[in-house]
């Protein structure tokens, strides 16, 4: 799998994870109790380190454009 399409799949993954917290089930879930009150901050977490990780893989990437720009 190429650098471009790891940054890819996480962007992907990121903005599936974000809406899942935006999402209005989600937040009622929370809201009433019904699951572990941590799990926000958790789901928040997720978010923290995949975002992260992008960054790392973002530095490859545009060294590796770069590199072929030249």
């Amino acid at each position: 799998m190429e650098s471009i399409e790891i940054l890819k799949t996480f962007n992907s993954c990121y903005v599936k994870i974000q809406a899942i917290a935006q999402d209005e089930n989600w937040l009622k879930l929370i809201a009433d109790q019904k699951i572990d009150p941590e799990a926000a901050t958790y789901l928040g977490d997720v978010l923290h380190y995949l975002g992260e990780a992008m960054g790392c893989v973002e530095e490859i990437v545009e060294v590796k454009f770069n590199q072929e720009a030249e």
